[in-house]
């Protein structure tokens, strides 16, 4: 999917962003989490990547401030970090309902576009694109 190691102008890189976003989506999914906390294992199968870049970025987030982990257990964010996963999986959204629904883009081709494109805009561009996208009747996917 291309460079993964660019900073993306909100303070991590693309890559970090992702294991951020997988972490927020397996948080927010009902039936794969404790309470709060996901396991890193969660993080690598649904990443396709192995435990040991997940470690990797994790030891990365944690610096950042956005997660917390006891030594090898379960992965919680922060607050700001979970703002800031929850910023890019709804900026995801909104780029993947645009390419699906209104340019016919393929669901799996918006997908993954749409992963890509999320890392380079802005708050506020995100939120004025999703605020058009409901003034044109159209709902972000959740």
């Amino acid at each position: 999917m291309g460079r993964t190691d660019l900073p993306t102008g909100h303070g991590l890189t693309m890559a970090s962003e992702d294991y951020l976003e997988s972490i927020y989506r397996i948080m927010t999914d009902d039936g794969k989490t404790s309470g709060n906390s996901v396991r890193s294992v969660d993080v690598a199968e649904q990443l396709g990547v192995s435990k040991a870049s997940v470690s990797k970025a994790l030891s990365t987030l944690k610096e950042a401030g956005m997660v917390e982990q006891m030594r090898y257990g379960r992965v919680t964010l922060t607050k700001e970090g979970e703002a800031y996963a929850r910023r890019v999986w709804r900026t995801h959204r909104v780029l993947r309902t645009f390419l699906h629904d209104e340019l016919g883009v393929d669901s799996e081709v918006a997908d993954e576009e749409a992963c890509l494109l999320e890392h380079y805009l802005s708050e506020d561009t995100a939120n004025r694109w999703c605020t058009y996208l409901e003034q044109q009747g159209i709902r972000v996917e959740e």
